[in-house]
């Protein structure tokens, strides 16, 4: 079993780098006072390999990749089996190991073509890793851009991921990233009866965390199936912290393109269980939403058929409502919380109130609780939505606290 989370650690504590690694600098590396200048360079867990080579070799090897698992311009995959690591399987999460399929599509299990390994789907039917999927690996490896949505389902697969872990007993490793919405916490917490896919623990909407740092929560506060334990290490990003400001450098899901969709996401995304479109089916999804029952006809878009929105809602329908193109992302991610507003004045400008809400209850697993739509429906303004959700923000800052892998 795989024991070493501490040395993992005490190297990054120490600065160790990759010669081999080429980094780029943070985007905006003047803009917050841990960046000391504009040769602040951040490395993400999958760069520095110095700290996990070691750690994997003569080791059996399964991946939890997609498009965004890259060691410089090189998949983690083929930068692996460059190294000769034996890398046995992969395992792919919503939107493909590609990146490319539509919100919610089947991804079926097949081959990798360029590395000709098998290829397990672990969005649709079965979420977890099968006990005969996992019988001949040592140790996963979760690598995967996040953007720090409860919702964004790659922390579901994590989830499953670990667990699947646990009761194989089958090491795993988080190779760290930066979270783009790391700098702030927001929203509601999850009840466990809206507990599902798109929101599987007791954390506010945004919860300002990595991946890493959320698998030794997941860990330590036992939220796994029987209060299992993974075999848990993690390669920490080196020269990030959670005030720095980070662009991935590739579109983590095909609907998040700009580093300004990403900042609107958490907001805009709870739109996803209404009657109002989120710009799915156009060039800049989650940057506007509209309806075509809108009273305000200054801006107009229609959802149509393409790559990562084959069927969007809406599809063909002349749509009014908000731009957001126009918004700057540093005075985005200067505002640091959900973009509420939008939600309210949607509902009070529709016609059809008791329309606005989808009937299968989705509003409410991505709210994680009935509370935000009976808040809506009842007029509440967003001071008094805020205020119901201030006591158990205040109290998950401090659980958080001991599973922090970075400065605050």
């Amino acid at each position: 079993m795989l024991n070493t989370p501490k040395l993992i650690l005490l190297a990054a504590l120490f600065g160790v780098l990759c010669p081999a690694c080429t980094a780029q600098p943070a985007s905006g590396a003047a803009e917050t006072e841990s960046r000391q200048d504009e040769t602040t360079y951040v490395l993400n867990g999958a760069d520095r390999t110095e700290l996990w080579v070691p750690l994997l070799r003569e080791r059996r090897i399964a991946l939890v990749v997609n498009h965004s698992s890259t060691l410089g311009s090189r998949h983690l995959v083929d930068s692996m089996l460059g190294l000769d690591l034996d890398v046995r399987a992969i395992f792919a999460p919503e939107h493909g190991f590609r990146g490319m399929a539509d919100a919610g599509a089947a991804i079926a299990d097949g081959k990798d073509p360029g590395s000709g390994l098998p290829l397990f789907s672990l969005y649709g039917q079965h979420k977890k890793p099968s006990a005969e999927q996992l019988r001949d690996i040592d140790v996963v490896v979760f690598d995967i851009q996040d953007v720090g949505a409860r919702f964004y389902t790659y922390i579901s697969t994590l989830h499953y991921v670990m667990e699947a872990c646990a009761e194989q007993s089958v090491d795993v490793v988080v190779f760290d990233r930066p979270n783009p919405n790391g700098h702030y916490i927001d929203g509601p917490l999850l009840e466990e009866r809206f507990k599902s896919f798109v929101g599987m623990h007791p954390i506010p909407l945004v919860h300002g965390m990595t991946v890493a740092e959320l698998a030794q929560m997941i860990n330590g506060e036992g939220w796994l199936s029987g209060s299992a334990k993974a075999s848990l290490s993690v390669v920490p990003c080196l020269g990030w912290d959670h005030q720095q400001l980070f662009e991935p450098p590739i579109p983590p899901s095909p609907n998040l393109k700009t580093l300004r969709s990403i900042y609107l996401y958490p907001g805009l995304c709870l739109f996803e269980g209404t009657v109002v479109s989120v710009g799915r089916g156009t060039a800049w999804p989650f940057e506007m939403i509209g309806h075509p029952e809108y009273p305000d006809r200054s801006f107009q878009f229609i959802p149509e058929p393409m790559s990562g929105a084959s069927s969007p809602l809406l599809q063909g329908k002349v749509c009014y409502g908000m731009d957001f193109r126009q918004s700057h992302n540093d005075s985005l991610r200067a505002r640091a919380r959900i973009e509420l507003q939008p939600l309210l004045t949607f509902y009070e400008k529709l016609n059809n109130k008791n329309a606005f809400f989808l009937k299968n209850g989705f509003f409410d697993k991505l709210a994680g609780t009935d509370q935000l739509r009976r808040q809506i429906q009842a007029g509440l303004s967003e001071a008094e939505i805020r205020l119901s959700w201030a006591e158990d923000l205040e109290a998950f800052a401090r659980q958080r606290k001991p599973y922090l892998l970075y400065r605050e």
